[in-house]
């Protein structure tokens, strides 16, 4: 009797097993694919490629680099945001950095992600023909960043500044500041350890001529868009590549530029693959 019940469980088991595999396992990703294929959707469902003359150049949902076989900006095309995944925009790779506000100080061989920023600030300016000054970086394109070494107060303050150092620019590079609170500032000497003193940015008079979208990657490194503030930074450089009227290059950044989703989700945003797809078919 008590086989004769093991058994029936073990059928009623089974046939679930079958039933539910049916269900789930086949029928339900064929409904979600037949939907898939209904107009207006299977663009979307198949991956959003953008084709030109028939042949995939991309997706209009992931970003892409648009450089040269060295890996340098090619000046006729709008360049897009950075990316931290895998080597740029790799779908397998999606991710961030994994750095935040804190991370100020390099250590050999990983910038921090404020030098990250400098750095490119520097790379887009001389690129486009602006300064790549900001707040927070040194004129050389790191963060300018100083390790302040003395007694301390109860709160963890150093009161008495007995050695300053940038800690950012490694000797024999001029310190950014020449003195703090009436300490001279030394350069970093490579090897030595400067985490006893207190960390202290210093944010400078400059005003940043580069969006902050060009300097900074997003959260899932794949992000195909750029800011209508980024693109217009890029115009001039567009035009004169292409021997194009600056004026031509911004209407077309205007055709390609997005409104917040609903009226009221996120910011305006332009699509770089699509905007430079159609700057090839404007030609020059």
């Amino acid at each position: 009797m008590q086989i004769s019940n093991l058994v029936r469980q073990h059928l009623a088991a089974l046939r679930a097993l079958l039933i539910l595999t049916v269900i789930l396992g086949i029928g339900y990703p064929l409904f979600i694919w037949l939907v898939a294929q209904v107009p207006g959707l299977s663009d979307k469902a198949d991956g959003s490629i953008v084709e030109v003359a028939g042949k995939p150049v991309g997706s209009s949902l992931i970003g892409q680099s648009f450089t040269d076989s060295d890996g340098k900006p090619l000046a006729r095309y709008f360049q897009s945001r950075p990316s931290a995944a895998g080597n740029g925009y790799d779908p397998m790779a999606s991710g961030a950095s994994n750095l935040g506000p804190e991370s100020v100080v390099d250590v050999p061989g990983k910038p921090s992600l404020l030098t990250q920023v400098c750095t490119r600030s520097l790379d887009v300016a001389k690129l486009d023909g602006t300064t790549g000054r900001r707040p927070f970086c040194t004129g050389d394109g790191v963060g300018a960043v100083l390790a302040v070494i003395g007694p301390r107060d109860p709160h963890g303050n150093v009161v008495h500044p007995t050695q300053v150092v940038s800690v950012n620019q490694p000797c024999p590079a001029v310190p950014f500041l020449a003195s703090y609170e009436g300490v001279r500032v030394g350069c970093a000497k490579p090897g030595d350890d400067y985490s006893i003193g207190q960390i202290v940015p210093i944010r400078g008079a400059a005003t940043a001529a580069v969006p902050a979208d060009a300097v900074t990657a997003s959260g899932g490194g794949l992000d195909p868009n750029i800011s209508p503030a980024y693109a217009e930074l890029q115009v001039n450089r567009v035009a004169k590549a292409r021997n194009l009227n600056p004026d031509v290059v911004r209407q077309l950044v205007a055709e390609h530029t997005d409104g917040r989703t609903l009226g009221f989700i996120g910011e305006p945003r332009v699509n770089v693959l699509e905007l430079n797809i159609a700057l090839d078919h404007l030609g020059g």
